[in-house]
């Protein structure tokens, strides 16, 4: 299993995550509620983006993200 990658974009305010190599993506789909999906060649969803992800003042001062993770049985 490859491993999932959390990136915060401080300037663009956008919270990216990726399943699979970011290089890979082909075409991007935008959803409702400012979500992009992210594809590969072959429609594979390898990622998204999350747009606005914090308010103007949580963007500015953000140093850490803290993230919660698990596995569901």
């Amino acid at each position: 299993m490859k491993p999932i990658k959390v990136l915060f974009d401080r300037t663009g305010n956008t919270l990216n995550v990726w399943f699979d190599d970011p290089q890979k993506e082909h075409v991007s789909e935008e959803t409702s509620d400012e979500v992009i999906l992210v594809k590969d060649k072959d429609g594979k969803l390898i990622g998204f983006e999350v747009l606005n992800y914090l308010s103007a003042d949580e963007a500015k001062d953000v140093t850490i993200l803290h993230v919660e993770s698990g596995v569901v049985n």
